[in-house]
């Protein structure tokens, strides 16, 4: 590897500059990929129900589990994942891996648990669930806009940045032109196609990423040496240029522990286990962008079959990103592993380490020609098809949390066009984010992203672990509860922006808040303050009568709702669509569309028309038996006895998997 020369002044590039130019046969590969997504994208679109709120936002209650299973695992695997996992692999060793093996857990607990009190609730977002549970207005638009802000923060953000981070390295591509245009053909089939097209290119991407990142594996085994080699080569990835009396460059002594010292490790165990339970709760069990998934299932069966199906996808992970990541830096020492501040800098742009270019430089490096392509085609697919879960998410949070509360009387068209205008807004702020986080570069993207969630989140995880099992809890205890969690978690994420992590060799001059307290800790203690303060705060306040809690709690679950609902809206409640819960996805466009359709509309109206979704026929309307039918199968939680036991052998099954591997790289 030919050093760089020192008097490089431009955009930084890597050692070498190993830009590799495309072959003809990997842009044959990329140009035929991305136009096979658009044709599935448009197909599926055009077979699904998008002209009600049900059918766009919720695929029309009509999924199988194994589409269900594969978008739950894409939707978290994204581009985001392949850098930050393989990064932080690359710097520390196995433990991060933990966090994959820990979402199985917790998949289940959404399966067995969550879900079925979402069923039978007939919600169709997460707030929404918190509103019928609690009644009141506070909780529900508090939740929209901390998920829409967590979105930004956490989720789209980092996403764009790593795309457009893999398309710099292996392309040469300016950033923001790789961003824009990549958002520009994700926003075209989130838009045109709604939550179907998102979950059928989801089971695709999933197929062809997951494929792609075991060849990957397979070629970096080899070269170092498989299991063995990896271990004798990591150990001894030093880079050439060192800070002198410092040991940042070594490589951690316990890098192939999963568990590690409860106060010097870099991922302490009991946080691990604990701590990371408390964020993958959140992020598996009440976060909109995942249970959207599980909710669009044709029965319950099919949800925790999805469920199962992605706890065994969470397996992999460790094998084809974390692995890939130590190889990667077993194989470039100088640019994976590098320390000096300068060298660093030149390499990756970032002077805290440049361990998030591990898996794009395998890519690079070691893909042959064509597979090259279609690994960066599939890199790209797994940013757009987590961004297009996100916008179509954050559009359904929008719309029907916090534009229904302006707009009293909207119509269904009208809903459907804001939901898509603001996927536009979010696409914008998403590009102008871009600096912010190159500047923020904190050396390792999956902590900044696990860090900002867990100051964040566990609020959120308390108040709905609370809200299902205990019925004690009223709205009073559960927004003051949210406000301090809130509080405390800002307090400490603001102390984090304004303290940098140190580079290496300089000294540590974080307040011991920041410095000796571990974020996975800090969401331990974030959760349980929580609890303390809504259980607290609702002894003192009168609870909620029992009446009102049918089908709403774990408890209650199987007990039919009567009339009364606890949302205390004005007296035009019946005008707000999801006051009445899941009967009203099947509402159509009001009278104002039979008179548009009366007359034919002109073809670019049609055009317009079909891209938004919006029908052009008459709707058919359902008479007071047939929508009370359709409420009973959409909120019924019974499951055939047979497809019930595979799912449980199942889930058994993969439990004690997931024991045995925690166990074995313990």
């Amino acid at each position: 590897m030919s050093q760089p020369t020192p008097a490089t002044t431009e955009v930084p590039t890597l050692p070498g500059d190993t830009r590799v130019a495309f072959e003809v046969a990997d842009i044959i590969v990329v140009v035929f990929y991305f136009a096979f997504v658009l044709t599935v994208g448009i197909w599926s679109s055009i077979r699904a129900s998008r002209g009600t709120i049900g059918g766009y936002f919720l695929a029309g209650r009509s999924m199988t589990w194994w589409p269900i299973g594969a978008s739950l695992m894409s939707s978290n695997v994204g581009s985001g994942l392949f850098i930050g996992l393989a990064g932080t692999g690359a710097a520390g060793g196995l433990a991060v891996g933990g966090f994959e093996w820990n979402a199985t857990w917790a998949l289940l607990a959404l399966g067995w648990i969550f879900v079925p009190v979402y069923i039978t609730a007939g919600v169709v977002t997460m707030p929404e669930y918190l509103q019928k549970r609690f009644g009141g207005q506070r909780i529900q638009i508090y939740m929209s806009v901390l998920s829409l802000i967590l979105y930004i923060f956490t989720k789209i953000s980092t996403d764009i940045f790593s795309g457009a981070l893999f398309i710099q390295i292996s392309l040469g591509w300016n950033l923001y032109l790789s961003t824009v245009v990549l958002l520009a053909v994700t926003a075209v089939y989130t838009i045109a196609g709604g939550l179907t097209a998102v979950i059928y290119t989801d089971a695709l991407q999933t197929l062809i990423m997951v494929l792609g990142a075991l060849v990957l594996m397979f070629i970096g085994f080899e070269k170092v040496g498989w299991y063995e080699g990896l271990q004798e080569k990591y150990s001894t990835a030093i880079p050439k240029i060192i800070v002198p009396n410092t040991t940042c460059h070594l490589p951690r002594a316990d890098a192939f522990h999963l568990f590690r010292d409860p106060v010097t490790g870099d991922i302490p165990w009991p946080g691990l286990i604990f701590g990371l339970s408390v964020l993958a709760l959140w992020c598996w069990c009440t976060d909109q962008v995942i249970v959207q998934r599980s909710l669009s299932a044709k029965n319950l069966s099919h949800a925790k079959g999805g469920s199962v199906l992605a706890g065994y996808l969470k397996i992999f992970p460790m094998f084809f990103i974390v692995m890939p990541g130590m190889i990667s830096r077993a194989l470039y020492p100088d640019e994976v592993g590098c320390v000096d501040p300068d060298i660093c800098r030149r390499v990756c742009g970032a002077a805290v380490g440049c361990s998030n270019i591990a898996y794009p430089k395998l890519v690079i490096e070691l893909m042959p020609n064509g597979l090259r392509g279609l690994m960066i085609a599939v890199m790209m697919a797994a940013l757009m098809s987590s961004l297009t879960s996100i916008f179509n998410s954050s559009s359904t949070l929008f719309v029907i949390d916090i534009w229904q509360r302006i707009r009293r009387q909207a119509s269904e068209q009208e809903l459907m066009i804001v939901g898509r205008v603001f996927i536009l807004i979010l696409v914008l702020i998403s590009i102008l984010w871009i600096p912010i986080i190159q500047s923020a570069n904190s050396g390792k993207l999956f902590d900044y992203i696990q860090s900002i969630t867990s100051y964040l989140a566990p609020p959120i995880t308390a108040l709905f672990i609370l809200a299902i099992f205990c019925k004690r809890i009223n709205e009073s205890g559960a927004f003051w509860g949210l406000m301090v969690g809130l509080a405390v978690g800002l307090v400490r994420m603001i102390i984090e922006f304004i303290y940098s992590t140190p580079s290496c060799g300089e000294e540590d001059r974080r307040p011991a808040v920041l410095k000796d307290l571990h974020y996975l800790y800090f969401a331990l203690i974030l959760c349980v303050l929580t609890a303390i303060v809504i259980v607290l705060i609702s002894l003192c306040t009168p609870p909620i009568s029992e009446e009102k809690l049918a089908c709403l709690t774990w408890w209650t679950r199987h007990r039919k709702a009567p009339a009364i609902d606890l949302k205390n809206y004005k007296s035009e409640a019946a005008q707000i669509n999801p006051a009445n819960g899941e009967s009203d996805l099947v509402e159509s466009a009001d009278s104002g569309n039979k008179e548009q359709a009366a007359a034919k509309p002109p073809c670019w109206k049609m055009l317009y028309l079909w891209f938004c979704g919006l029908t052009t026929g008459p709707t058919p309307t359902l008479s007071q038996e047939e929508r009370a039918a359709l409420e009973r199968r959409l909120t019924s939680i019974e499951e055939k006895p047979l497809w019930k036991t595979v799912c449980n052998v199942n889930a058994i099954l993969l439990l004690t998997i997931n024991v045995f591997l925690w166990a074995y790289f313990g």
